[in-house]
């Protein structure tokens, strides 16, 4: 990607999504939470991802949000305030809007900065990347890369494992389905840790660098931005 904050070192969008990540889970202010999820949706062209891909990327989450919500609204004990919304079981009162908001934003404020950083990325940097500057053991790091090359199948093995079933003539149970996709997982990762052995990846012995990557300046300010993004979040929280 040629967007600035694609090119940045994988490691260092690791960091900075952390950052942002873990002061999401100190907080549960709504002004602090939206704040982080604004600074997420403006950086998104930053790192190569429009909107509509962003939203492509993040309906699970938006559903989840959602999901919240109407949870909260249905089975909430704390039912207390203000009554805004009532219609049959469904009630939303200011209190339970609060909570439900907040938790909404949270898993928001959570998800875009991982979602951003995972999109702008290329697998093999990231594997990389984890071994020259967070020195990850190159075990751990390459075989994390052949699991995230891998998601990508799921899909396409979950449609062919549904048509060869109604081929048969059965049913299209979600169950069966995801344990027959279960199974051939494990089968192919046995067959990949296997052939990851055969080539050495467990014998101790120091490797070498093909893919050498740069961690210089932009990289640290990529950081300290996501420092000042987060002492920022803080103090609007009252942190």
């Amino acid at each position: 990607m040629t967007a600035v904050l694609a090119r940045r070192a994988p490691v260092a969008k690791l960091a900075a999504s952390g950052l942002l990540s873990l002061v999401a889970l100190l907080t549960r202010d709504p002004l602090a939470l939206g704040f982080l999820i604004a600074v997420s949706l403006v950086l998104a062209p930053a790192f190569g991802v429009g909107f509509a891909d962003l939203l492509r990327r993040a309906w699970p989450v938006l559903a989840a949000a959602v999901g919240i919500v109407l949870t909260l609204a249905l089975f909430s004990a704390d039912r207390s305030g203000d009554v805004i919304l009532h219609f049959g079981p469904f009630l939303m009162t200011s209190s339970v809007l609060n909570a439900s908001l907040s938790l909404a934003l949270r898993l928001l404020a959570l998800a875009l900065p991982a979602l951003l950083t995972f999109a702008s990325t290329d697998p093999t940097d990231l594997a990389d990347s984890l071994v020259q500057h967070a020195k990850a053991p190159p075990r751990f790091a390459f075989g994390a890369l052949a699991a995230f090359r891998l998601l990508g199948l799921f899909h396409d093995e979950w449609r062919t494992i549904a048509m060869a079933r109604r081929a048969r003539g059965l049913r299209r149970a979600f169950f069966n389905t995801a344990f027959v996709l279960l199974v051939g997982a494990i089968r192919r990762g046995v067959r990949l840790a296997v052939a990851m052995d055969a080539r050495g990846f467990d014998s101790g012995a120091p490797r070498t660098i093909a893919r050498p990557q740069h961690f210089g300046a932009a990289d640290w300010a990529l950081i300290a931005g996501a420092l000042i993004v987060a002492a920022l979040t803080l103090s609007l929280a009252g942190l």
